[in-house]
């Protein structure tokens, strides 16, 4: 005799799948959501919580199964991990312990994310389970940083976000006025950009502080170069030439960071004028680093461990945003119009003029105009590293003001370097367009 079959509510409800399943595929599912769990778990059990690696384990490999057999059993695995977190919270009130809520949140996440595993999805549920376990392990660093927050930096955050999230959607699509240069949403995008580099950098400044003068060299730089300079130039005349060893190092760092900073906005911005131009960075950014690695091997023990307090305001305010976008929207303007009249060396000639304004705005501006067509890519690409280039020159007159000779001619022998590696990317990049050119039109015409 047959034994009895399962009610017809239950069968009806959650109908068992007969998937012809492939071993390595669901063995790779079921492996990742476990990797993601313990993952998770193993920040928890550190913590010393009741739920840690195992259950994070068996929680991920209960949503992945979910996940497998369709909705209804998912459902069912994310209503097992509620019951399993209210029995969490229970255990914990009699402990007198209080309630478990980042625990059980925790869970939540690390079952649907095991759904997602078993669906098929890798992408998603691993960046979702990386970042949960970040919040989680930085909590202490989260909470004193959020404790310390002033009005005036949640201010500038909210106005960030209104800028992007309310302003942004309502701007005109498409490129508007007389003589259809402006485009405002691409302008916008690159305020936004330029703002929100300088505003996650603030953060990483409040997190981590004045830790060595090549970090303070660093943040500062992809702030503001020419501010990192002048601060730094300000202390060795202040110590009368004592802290010219260490300002050299942070002045070398924070010109590498503005290149750096630069050569992130093309690659944004306008990833082929990047492409035409990667030679150059690439031997800026290496000579810079080489100085600055060799300066810190170099450093004393006296000053292996100096930093400046560089007195950093709020990286984002509505002056800052008005500042940025007049300033972009002056330059993409003016470049185009010169170039329309007098050709590359129109715009070439406003990119000058802009280095020493604003090295990312006029590298902004170059890509924009790149993107939209008015120039090419190489132009644009040449048009960043001449603004770069002109902002070394425009912060070497702040390390004049300094009066150290040693400091003058170690800066000056820094920046001639690094001018002439980009004017030898430059030329590099040149060669071989004119040798590997008709190879490759003839191989794309093949």
């Amino acid at each position: 005799m047959d034994p009895s079959p399962l009610p017809a509510a239950v069968t009806a409800a959650l109908p068992l799948p007969m998937p012809q399943w492939s071993y390595q595929v669901i063995l790779v599912r079921l492996a990742l959501a476990l990797a993601l769990g313990l993952l998770l778990g193993l920040e928890r059990e550190r913590r010393g919580k009741e739920a840690g690696l195992r259950t994070f384990g068996f929680l991920a490999l209960l949503g992945a199964l979910g996940g497998s057999l369709g909705t209804g059993y998912a459902l069912l695995a994310l209503t097992l991990t509620a019951i399993l977190a209210v029995l969490l919270n229970v255990h914990s009130l009699r402990q007198g312990e209080g309630v478990e809520l980042t625990t059980s949140a925790a869970m939540f996440v690390t079952s649907m994310a095991g759904v997602l595993c078993g669906m098929g999805h890798t992408i998603t549920p691993a960046s979702v389970m990386v970042t949960s376990t970040a919040l989680l392990a930085w909590k202490e660093r989260l909470a004193g940083f959020s404790m310390g927050l002033t009005e005036g930096e949640l201010r500038s955050a909210l106005l960030l976000a209104i800028l992007a999230i309310v302003i942004y959607p309502a701007l005109p699509v498409g490129a508007v006025g007389p003589w259809k240069i402006v485009e405002p949403r691409a302008a916008w995008i690159t305020v936004i950009l330029i703002a929100s580099i300088g505003f996650i950098n603030y953060i990483l400044w409040k997190l981590y502080g004045a830790r060595g003068i090549e970090l303070s060299g660093l943040f500062g730089g992809l702030v503001n170069s020419n501010f990192t300079v002048i601060e730094m130039t300000t202390r060795v005349r202040e110590s009368q030439g004592r802290f010219a060893p260490v300002a050299y190092r942070g002045i070398v760092v924070a010109l590498c960071a503005m290149l750096g900073r630069n050569a992130t906005l093309l690659l944004i911005l306008a990833p082929m004028a990047l492409l035409e131009s990667v030679g150059a960075f690439a031997l800026m950014l290496g000579a810079g680093g080489a100085m600055a690695v060799l300066a810190h091997l170099r450093a004393s023990d006296a000053d292996a461990h100096e930093t400046t307090d560089l007195k950093l305001t709020l990286p984002f305010s509505l002056q800052v945003a008005l500042k940025y976008g007049a300033l972009f929207l002056l330059l993409h303007m003016a470049g185009i119009l010169m170039q329309r009249q007098f050709g590359e060396a129109g715009f070439y000639v406003v990119t000058l003029i802009g280095g020493l304004l604003s090295s990312a705005s006029a590298v902004a501006a170059a890509a924009s105009m790149a993107s939209q067509g008015e120039i090419s890519p190489l132009v644009a690409g040449h048009g960043a590293v001449i603004a770069s280039l002109t902002s070394l020159a425009f912060s070497f007159s702040f390390v004049l003001r300094s009066g150290d000779r040693k400091l003058v001619r170690q800066l000056a022998t820094a920046m001639i370097v690094i001018a002439a590696a980009g004017g030898l990317g430059v030329l590099l990049a040149s060669v071989l367009r004119a040798l590997l050119g008709p190879w490759i039109e003839a191989i794309s015409t093949m």
